[in-house]
């Protein structure tokens, strides 16, 4: 079984989906959890369309169903996990009839899911960012991963939590420490003994303070702290929530530099643009998938002239600045890299090459990586920490529907356009439509719109016209734009920047809006 949650795979990830329908092609029963009834609901066996804003509500009922009929891996629990009982006290008032009147999915398709869910032998979640671009985005992954604890359906074949990556080396990022309070290897920013071997490699002095994530960087942008910014392959002048406001804080930087491969909106504002290679066919080095699975990435072509290696562009800066770090090889980069890490220092070039990738954590070059990242808790004492259960509480969205804004927008991708369109948007696709705000036939007829008539969309920060496409996957009261085309439509004008505390995560997928009709000139 296969829960794909606040995920369009077959649009986002269809690379990923196609290895999804093999699965289910073989046997395996899809079930969608989406507002929308997306092209990914169409293959699925049950669509389960949520109310925006309502997955813990919606997770926390189908826990409580399988508690109490007796589903629940009681074995696994009392040894893998902690915080049970506190979790079981939790869910217990989210019967299914209060689940429905929060998620609007009916009661029994929610025992249907729940039933079928705790008695797989084999089962996964994978989720994108229907799950993570909200103000309470840490909590509903947390919601998640408690089912997969309950049910003891992680750690082992064909189980498992599977945040799908949006974009190439997401991983890879993550993993060599661009996250605010991690080192490469995820190790703790803020612990003085992790710490103590990158300061003895580097002869400096690591900062013992974690760093901002970007919208604590905004926020200080605000404050007038944060007076220079370097980006490198980054957008946020077009993909930050509340485009208006990002816009005004970048441009008001005393100095802003942007390192990219393309002129983008965010470069066309910055005082300093230094070309880049472009890593996936003129670079040397590594990425990291989904899977943990680090592989190598060999250049195929020069650079243009003009533009530089990121390495080499580093490097230079570095010079200037007053430190020489002489002329690095990207393989010396990785090896420095699995010297100061723990999970990554069996992964030579060598053994990269000759198997194919390896998954982390590999420890050293006896190892042949780790398959299943949580194996440990099958282990009888479990090896290392037990898994914690949390207590998550539904907690609707920061943008409240109202009289005067009463229709929910939320947003996502299309399978011919990538993110803000810098990347996609300068090629044809017989796929590809102009931007439009998708609606529901029912609130076009009831607003007395036509399909493809301009209005005025507006939410409590902005307006932008847009032309109405209507869509039959839609239900009536919610809206979906992309942010792809916002030369055509700037859709983040609308949204909101309600973060999670935890993440940083703006509330992309709950906005608050109104359609207006344009007034005709006679």
């Amino acid at each position: 079984m296969v829960l794909l949650w606040g995920s369009n795979a077959r649009e986002t990830h269809p690379i990923f989906f196609h290895h999804l329908l093999r699965g289910v092609r073989n046997g395996a029963r899809l079930v969608a959890v989406d507002p929308r009834r997306t092209s990914s609901a169409e293959w699925a066996d049950l669509w389960l369309g949520i109310d925006v804003g309502s997955d813990i509500a919606l997770a926390n009922a189908i826990a409580r169903e399988i508690i109490d009929e007796g589903l629940a891996d009681k074995e696994f629990i009392q040894r893998a996990t902690t915080g049970f009982d506190d979790y079981a006290k939790c869910v217990e008032p989210y019967t299914l009839e209060r689940a429905e009147r929060e998620t609007g999915v009916p009661a029994g398709a929610i025992k249907e899911v729940a039933h079928a869910y705790g008695r797989a032998d084999r089962a996964m979640i994978c989720w994108t960012l229907g799950i993570t671009e909200h103000h309470n985005a840490v909590d509903n992954v947390l919601a998640l991963i408690n089912l997969a604890l309950l049910t003891g359906k992680v750690g082992r074949y064909g189980c498992g939590l599977n945040p799908l990556r949006g974009q190439n080396n997401v991983q890879g990022g993550g993993d060599m420490g661009a996250i605010p309070n991690r080192l490469p290897g995820f190790q703790d920013l803020e612990d003085p003994a992790m710490r103590a071997p990158f300061e003895r490699a580097w002869k400096a002095t690591v900062p013992s303070k974690r760093g901002y994530h970007l919208s604590q960087m905004f926020e200080s942008m605000e404050h007038g702290e944060m007076r220079a910014v370097y980006i490198v392959g980054e957008n946020p002048a077009r993909s930050e929530a509340d485009q208006t406001r990002a816009v005004r804080l970048l441009s008001g930087l005393e100095h802003l530099v942007v390192q990219d491969i393309f002129l983008t909106q965010t470069a066309e504002l910055a005082h300093v643009v230094l070309p880049a290679a472009a890593g996936w066919a003129e670079s040397e080095g590594t990425v990291t998938s989904s899977e943990r699975r680090v592989q190598r990435v060999r250049r195929a072509l020069e650079p243009p002239a003009g533009a530089r290696d990121d390495i080499e562009i580093i490097v230079e800066v570095a010079r200037r600045l007053g430190c020489d770090w002489g002329h690095p090889t990207a393989e010396g980069v990785w090896d420095e890299c699995r010297g100061l890490s723990p999970m990554h220092g069996g992964m030579s070039y060598a053994r990269l090459d000759e198997l194919g990738g390896i998954q982390w954590p590999c420890p050293d070059e006896t190892h042949p990586g780790t398959q299943f990242l949580h194996a440990r808790l099958w282990n009888d004492p479990v090896e290392g920490p037990r898994a914690p259960f949390s207590v998550v509480e539904h907690d609707p969205p920061v943008d409240k529907l109202s009289d005067e804004f009463p229709i929910r927008l939320t947003t996502g991708r299309r399978l011919d356009s990538f993110n803000t369109g810098v990347q996609t948007g300068g090629y044809t696709s017989p796929l590809r439509q102009p931007e439009a705000l998708l609606l529901s036939p029912a609130d076009g007829a009831r607003l007395g719109i036509v399909d493809g008539e301009r209005v005025m969309a507006s939410s409590r920060r902005g307006s932008v016209e847009v032309p109405v496409r209507f869509d039959a996957t839609l239900r009536p009261g919610l809206a979906f734009l992309t942010l792809h085309f916002p030369d055509q439509v700037a859709t983040n004008v609308l949204t909101i920047d309600a973060t999670d505390p935890k993440s940083g995560t703006a509330e992309f997928k709950a906005s608050a809006i109104r359609v207006d009709k344009l007034a005709t000139v006679s």
